[in-house]
C-alpha cells in the first residue's frame, strides 16, 4: 500500500509538514479543514488577503468574479481560479495551480502546480505536485452501496472506516479526459490513465492504466 512519502514530495505544499505525520494519505482527509485554518492564521497579511471568513487568497493569484469560494480555503501564489469554479470548503490550493471553469473542489489538497482545468470534480482527495486531470475527469468519492472504502494494492487490503475517499494521486500523474477515478483509487508517481477509463485500486509508479483495465509499465 502506497504511503505518503511514496506518493508526494512534501516540499511542494504548505501542508507538507502536517502530512508527514501520517503513514497513509487517506488518514489526512479528516483533518484538512483544521489544517487549513491553522495555516491560514499564520499567513502574512501583506501577501494574502482574506475576502471572507477562513478564506486566504495570495495577492498574485487570479480569481474570476464568477467563482464561488467557501472557507476554509487557501489559494496559493500565482494560482488561477477560472470562470464558475466552485470551491465549497476545505480546499488547500498550492502555488501556480489551475482550478478551471466549472471545476468543483471539496475537502482536497492540491500540491503546487496541479491542474484541474476543465469540468472536473475533485472531492476528498489529495493531488501531488504537477498532477494533471484532463477535461471532464472526476474523482468518485462515495461507493454506490455507501459502505466504507477499502483501499486495494494487489492482494493487499486496507479498511479505512471512511465512507468518503476520492483519489490519492501522486506527483506528476496524468489523468486522461473523462476518466473516472473510483473511490479509493491510488495513482503512483508518474502514472497515467487513458481517457474515459474507469480506475479502481492502485496503479503503481510509472505505470499506465489502459482503457481495457490492463496496467503496464511505462517503457
Amino acid at each position: 500500500m502506497l504511503r505518503v512519502t511514496d506518493l508526494y514530495d512534501l516540499s511542494h505544499s504548505l501542508a507538507g509538514e502536517w502530512l508527514a505525520g501520517f503513514t497513509y494519505p487517506h488518514e489526512a482527509l479528516e483533518g484538512i479543514a483544521d489544517c487549513i485554518r491553522r495555516l491560514g492564521a499564520g499567513l502574512d497579511p501583506k501577501e494574502y488577503h482574506s475576502p471572507a471568513e477562513a478564506v486566504w487568497i495570495h495577492k498574485t493569484a487570479t480569481v474570476a468574479p464568477s467563482a464561488a469560494i467557501t472557507g476554509p480555503c487557501i489559494i496559493g501564489p500565482g494560482s488561477e481560479v477560472r470562470h464558475c469554479a466552485y470551491i465549497r470548503g476545505s480546499a488547500l490550493v498550492g502555488a501556480e495551480c489551475v482550478v478551471g471553469n466549472s471545476t468543483e473542489l471539496k475537502n482536497v489538497i492540491l500540491f503546487d502546480r496541479v491542474q484541474v482545468p476543465h469540468y472536473n470534480y475533485v472531492g476528498d482527495s489529495i493531488l501531488g505536485y504537477r498532477a494533471h486531470m484532463g477535461a471532464g475527469s472526476i474523482t468518485s468519492n462515495v461507493k454506490s452501496d455507501r459502505q466504507p472504502v477499502v483501499l486495494r494494492d494487489g492482494q493487499e487490503r486496507l479498511p479505512t472506516q471512511r465512507k468518503k475517499i476520492g483519489a490519492l494521486i501522486g506527483d506528476h500523474v496524468e489523468v486522461g479526459c473523462n476518466a473516472v477515478l473510483n473511490p479509493g483509487t491510488i495513482l503512483g508517481r508518474g502514472a497515467s490513465v487513458y481517457p474515459t477509463a474507469s480506475v479502481r485500486g492502485t496503479v503503481p509508479e510509472n505505470h499506465i492504466h489502459k482503457l481495457d483495465g490492463s496496467v503496464v509499465k511505462r517503457s
